[in-house]
């Protein structure tokens, strides 16, 4: 049998490759707004970042986030990312 292929994704903070499941996802939902995706699960167009607030600091720094799903994300977005972040994480 061949081994399971474990899907990896890179971290738009540090820009290292990790499995899936260790990252967070950040969610455009279909509506437009900006939210974190701790389940992996809802729906909408998804960045991934690590669970760390380091790099969701470095990727609102260079606007990674915003470019990678086609919006300018507001930064009481990322304030309430950062937020809950700190306290799931």
């Amino acid at each position: 049998m061949k081994p399971r292929k474990i899907p990896e994704r890179q971290c738009l903070g540090c820009n290292e490759h990790k499995p899936k499941m260790e990252l967070l996802r950040v969610v455009k939902t279909p509506e437009g707004e900006i939210v974190l995706d701790f389940t992996g699960k809802k729906s909408g167009r998804g960045a991934y970042i690590c669970r760390d607030v380091k790099c969701l600091k470095k990727a609102r720094k260079t606007k990674r986030i915003d470019s990678n799903l086609g919006v300018t994300v507001p930064e009481e977005v990322y304030d309430r990312m950062e937020r809950e972040l700190s306290e799931n994480g």
